[in-house]
């Protein structure tokens, strides 16, 4: 049987998460996202919006996750010497963590980003030999004020 953990008996407090990763891509690919002349428009705005509705939507995505309203979302997306590095950032005061939504935000971000620059990306076969995801990760998390900075 699944369940979902309860959480009822908790305090409501501050939590942040913050999640990076990044979308490792050819030089070309670099050069055309820098240039804006990706065909489907800018990978960058559009991966940035991508991501705060997927942080938004993460219990729709995982089953356990519980609704978490978010009190603050940022997605930052950048080129990178390697590729576009994200930053997914999550708030909230409530019962449970916000780890999942950064991480939602940030790998869904990524994943616009490839699907806008996947026909720069792909060889002969259509596969994609320079272009990888990850490690995306969690590197801050913080519950309660006294961890607030």
């Amino acid at each position: 049987m699944a369940r979902q953990k309860d959480v009822g008996a908790k305090p409501r407090v501050p939590r942040q998460a913050v999640a990076v990763g990044e979308l490792t891509l050819s030089a070309a690919t670099r050069r055309a996202v820098r240039a804006r002349s990706v065909e489907k428009g800018d990978p960058i705005a559009a991966g940035e919006l991508a991501g705060l509705l997927a942080m938004k939507r993460t219990p729709e995505l995982i089953p356990h996750c519980h609704a978490v309203p978010l009190t603050r979302s940022s997605v930052d997306l950048t080129v990178s010497p390697r590729g576009v590095r994200v930053r997914a950032e999550a708030e909230t005061v409530d019962r449970t963590g916000v780890e999942m939504e950064a991480l939602v935000g940030a790998t869904v971000a990524l994943l616009t980003v490839w699907d806008m620059v996947k026909y720069l990306e792909k060889d002969a076969r259509g596969l994609y030999p320079a272009t990888s995801l990850g490690p995306v990760r969690v590197t801050v998390k913080r519950k309660g004020a006294a961890d607030q900075p």
